[in-house]
């Protein structure tokens, strides 16, 4: 092997492995990895799927309270347009 094809090797090897340690300080710290065809790979988060569970689980939670409050005030609204009359009579049946 003659020098012209050593330093060929050397550049190339100098090359993939600048590569290989800019990819792992990326992917150590969080940032998205680039590969070979010009794509990104971002890092995924082990807990977000769980954490999607719970945010979901918990707007269901509150979209039911704000449905029960709506009526509680659908209930008061009325109460409080309503002749004297019947409202006590409403008022007493609450109780």
């Amino acid at each position: 092997m003659d020098s012209t094809m050593l330093y060929v090797v050397l550049i190339v090897l100098v090359s993939t492995g600048g590569w290989l340690i800019n990819n792992w300080i990326r992917a150590r710290h969080g940032y998205p990895i680039e590969n070979e065809w010009s794509g990104t790979t971002t890092r995924e988060d082990p807990e977000a799927g769980r954490k999607l569970d719970f945010l979901a689980a918990d707007n269901a939670r509150l979209l039911a309270k704000v449905s029960r409050l709506e009526e509680r005030i659908a209930v008061l609204e009325r109460i409080v347009t309503d002749p004297a009359n019947r409202t006590a009579q409403e008022i007493d049946a609450l109780r």
